[in-house]
C-alpha cells in the first residue's frame, strides 16, 4: 500500500476514536453519568427554549460526583413565559411525565434541588 495512503487512513483512524473519546464524555453518556431521581421538578420555558435551570423535590441524589447527572422526573411542570422576565407571566403550563434529562450538577437546600447546566429535550 502507497506509504501516504497508510498515514491518510491512520490520521483519519486516529481522529475519528479521539472525536468519539470527546463526544462520549462531553455528551454525559449513561456509563460516564450517574442517575438521580426527583418526585417534582419545574423548568421555565423562556422565548429562546428551555432553561438551563431544574428546580426539583423530593430527589434522591447520587452517591458519587461525577461529571454528567441523569435525572429522572416523575412529573415535570413547565411554565411556558410572555416574555423573558418573571414579571411577563405566564402564557400557558405545560405538565410532562416520566422524564429524563441530563443535567451538569447541583445544588441543594431544605427541601429543593436545584439542577443546573441541564441540556434541552
Amino acid at each position: 500500500m502507497n506509504p501516504t495512503l497508510k498515514r491518510l487512513l491512520g490520521t483519519a483512524t486516529a481522529v475519528a476514536a479521539g472525536a468519539t473519546a470527546l463526544l462520549g464524555t462531553g455528551a454525559g453518556t449513561a456509563g460516564a453519568a450517574e442517575r438521580a431521581h426527583c418526585d417534582r421538578a419545574e423548568r421555565p420555558i423562556w422565548s429562546e427554549g428551555p432553561s438551563r435551570n431544574v428546580t426539583a423535590h423530593r430527589c434522591s441524589l447520587p452517591d458519587s460526583d461525577h461529571r454528567w447527572h441523569i435525572v429522572e422526573i416523575d412529573t415535570l411542570v413547565q411554565p411556558h413565559y410572555k416574555s423573558d422576565y418573571l414579571d411577563g407571566g405566564v402564557d400557558r403550563t405545560g405538565t410532562l411525565h416520566d422524564r429524563t434529562i441530563r443535567c451538569l450538577g447541583y445544588t441543594t437546600s431544605k427541601d429543593t434541588v436545584n439542577w443546573f447546566g441541564c441540556v434541552p429535550h
